[in-house]
């Protein structure tokens, strides 16, 4: 999965149509191998952010849960731990094979 894509359910405060969106067109981008789509692709690519967007919302709206609200913050921490981990990994796989 796209690590730019980040969970969205359960925050106080809710997430947001903004960021429901930029889920969507992070997965449209990944789904297309395309960051940028040509004029003739646009409508296509707009097309399917929007329905995305809108299924990811009813979703995210229809799920219950008994866990108490995540904090974007702490989330963001956990985030920015598991990347340090991840790099550390990789010095120590490059710096071993040197």
């Amino acid at each position: 999965m796209c690590r730019n894509i980040r969970c969205l359910h359960n925050f106080d405060p809710p997430t947001t149509d903004d960021e429901v969106r930029e889920a969507a067109l992070q997965f449209v981008r990944k789904v297309s191998g395309s960051t940028h789509p040509s004029r003739a692709n646009t409508p296509a690519f707009e097309q399917a952010i929007d329905e995305i967007a809108e299924a990811t919302r009813r979703m995210l709206d229809q799920l219950v849960t008994n866990a108490p609200p995540k904090s974007r913050e702490a989330e963001a921490l956990k985030g920015r731990a598991r990347h340090e981990k991840r790099m550390e990994r990789e010095v120590r796989i490059r710096t071993a094979s040197a």
